[in-house]
């Protein structure tokens, strides 16, 4: 009883914190009075239906509000179908994620979704229930439990924008129920979806054009951003807001530790405007930000806002008033593989410094690759003062990416490529951008060494970034791409599947094996994550900075935590690269020691960087 009563002390107290702002913030929106003292019940339930032990994790980490920030830290994306065939699956291969010094396990959309119409996934027609071929909730909460079990965090996605047409609401609306309409944008004639068509730009204009289906069995036009199947929800009625929260509170309560929240800029929709990151799209991540301390205060919101970091950081909220704890450093990755196809590290260092000099509360998370496209959102008024233009720019990666080029060793696919405008997306690997797959194509031992020397390079740089690194699943044993997908009907107009191939299992037994791509790969990327997680000049506080090399092919990067500095150089040229680094850290800075070797570094003479290889460099005490 006295047990029951501290429970209840205890979300009474992060509620009376709360209260406030969160029923200002829903009153502004809905002033409703009625759904509000709805939402603070209905929270009160899913506080009592939480488990022991999540709740003593949720202590644990109040208690220690970093806990996600530390340079311990490390992430890996996967598919449970391609990985491990289920979430059993999963579990039974916990082994060799650690083995991969992984502690935070991304799993990619796994909810109830139609087979053919999901998007990847991200079309949910079941919020509580997983796809029937990856098992069931049980089979979720048994794998939190482990993972906990084992100080591994898990994240999920929360597609909050949108439903497929075969969720409950969708279905009861295509019947013509208007409750169930009124959770989403319908419209009974054309005239205001022409209005929103005026100044809403088209997601995908070649595969999914316009904003907007036609449902004939209602006679109305629903509004669909993305594809015609999944319908966008209508966040202005606040019985949308309060249930897709209970969604989220009983994802939560499956032992979630990091929630992705999916295309959070597209929430809110107004006429006149581009529906893109308005201001009561905060209010709404913000009221989800206190709903979530207050019931599961250890669970971490991770943004998916892809665009340039100006427009990005607001989703960090403010120091008083919080909204995404962490959030995709989508520019800085796209910029990444510009750099690596120019051979010039002058704009990613420009995106660097940008990044850097933003609050160290502002965490991002890095990666080369992920399941999704990269779209080519460059800084185009910086590379015009340079000389070079957009249309043509993009052109020049595509074809760099997709080895048209000469003397390109990159291997890749198009995604919604627009005949029209010539725009387009890129698809592929890490190890097959890196040159891996045509390495192997063309049985060129030398070009695999140089492919697999490539691919550390750009780990070693991922891991040497301020905030919390994310590995693509496969990219430590050197995946390459999958044609395959072109023979499956319901994958073969979507390239994206190229780079989400089946988890090549037979290759991970060459791990051992030094003289194979995976064991000169594997065991090297292991060594970067384990000098990450013991050097102090890693951890989420330390101060970075990007160094002046004199060398636009040559990145360079400071981090000092304390008395603990480190110089860190990268060479994006397939060149050796000369470079000098007379700072006055370098200087007055004392003898230095390569991490990775272990020799003595002097760094006040010239440093001679092979093509594509790095540098880390730590000052002996």
């Amino acid at each position: 009883m006295q047990k029951k009563k501290k429970n209840e002390d205890c979300f009474q107290e992060r509620l009376w914190r709360h209260h406030d702002e969160l029923r200002w913030l829903y009153m502004e929106l809905y002033n409703n009075n009625d759904m509000f003292g709805e939402l603070c019940s209905t929270m009160q339930s899913f506080y009592k239906e939480r488990s022991a032990s999540l709740k003593e994790l949720d202590g644990k980490r109040e208690k220690n509000p970093d806990w996600f920030r530390k340079n311990d830290m490390l992430g890996m994306m996967l598919y449970i179908d391609n990985f491990a065939g289920s979430l059993k699956g999963v579990k039974e291969h916990i082994d060799y994620l650690q083995s991969c010094n992984v502690n935070c396990i991304h799993l990619m959309p796994f909810l109830d979704s139609p087979k053919g119409r999901s998007d990847g996934g991200y079309a949910v027609a079941n919020f509580r229930k997983v796809r029937e071929d990856l098992g069931t909730m049980e089979d979720l909460q048994e794998l939190s439990k482990e993972c906990h079990r084992r100080d591994i965090s898990l994240c999920m996605d929360f597609v909050m924008n949108h439903t497929s047409e075969e969720h409950e609401w969708a279905k009861r609306a295509r019947n013509g129920e208007g409750e169930y309409m009124s959770r989403y944008f319908f419209f009974d004639n054309y005239d205001v979806p022409a209005q929103y068509e005026k100044t809403v730009p088209q997601v995908f204009p070649t595969t999914a054009p316009g904003n907007f289906t036609w449902i004939p069995e209602v006679e109305h036009h629903v509004m669909t951003t993305f594809y015609p199947y999944q319908w966008d929800l209508n966040y202005r009625n606040p019985r949308v807001f309060n249930e897709m929260m209970y969604n989220f509170l009983f994802l939560a309560n499956q032992g979630m530790d990091v929630i992705r929240i999916d295309a959070v800029p597209y929430i809110w929709k107004e006429l006149g405007t581009n529906c893109r990151n308005l201001p009561k799209v905060h209010s709404i991540v913000r009221m989800m930000r206190m709903i979530s301390e207050v019931v599961c205060p250890g669970v971490i919101l991770l943004g998916e806002v892809v665009m340039e970091p100006e427009k990005v950081t607001p989703y960090f909220g403010t120091v008083e008033k919080p909204e995404c704890h962490m959030l995709y450093n989508v520019t800085t990755m796209a910029t990444t593989w510009n750099s690596v196809a120019t051979r010039d590290v002058r704009l990613l260092k420009k995106q660097m410094d940008i990044v850097n000099r933003l609050p160290k509360e502002y965490t991002f998370l890095n990666y080369l690759r992920c399941h999704d496209d990269i779209g080519w959102g460059l800084d185009y008024p910086t590379l015009k003062e340079w000389g070079m233009k957009e249309v043509p720019h993009k052109k020049f990666l595509n074809e760099y990416f997709t080895g048209r080029t000469q003397g390109s060793i990159s291997r890749g696919e198009l995604y919604n490529e627009d005949l029209v405008t010539g725009d387009a997306r890129f698809c592929g690997t890490t190890a097959s951008m890196c040159g891996i797959e045509s390495a192997g194509f063309e049985q060129n031992p030398e070009k695999m060494e140089e492919a697999i020397a490539f691919a550390i390079m750009l780990h070693a740089y991922m891991l040497t970034q301020s905030g919390i690194p994310m590995l693509y699943s496969g990219d430590e044993i050197g995946q390459v791409n999958d044609y395959t997908y072109k023979e499956d009907s319901e994958k073969r107009e979507d390239s994206r599947y190229i780079h989400r191939g089946k988890f090549p299992w037979k290759l991970t037994e060459n791990i051992k094996d030094a003289k194979t791509v995976q064991g000169k790969l594997f065991p090297a990327l292991s060594k970067l994550a384990l000098l990450r997680k013991e050097e102090m000049v890693f951890a989420g506080e330390a101060n970075v900075w990007t160094l002046e090399t004199r060398n636009d092919s040559v990145l360079g990067i400071g981090r000092r935590m304390g008395e603990e500095l480190l110089i860190a150089v990268f060479n994006f040229h397939d060149r050796t690269q000369e470079i000098g680094l007379l700072t006055e850290e370098v200087l007055v800075g004392g003898k230095f020691q390569n991490l990775i070797t272990g020799e003595s570094v002097d760094l006040t003479k010239p440093v001679v960087l092979e093509g594509h290889s790095f540098l880390w460099a730590k000052r002996r005490k």
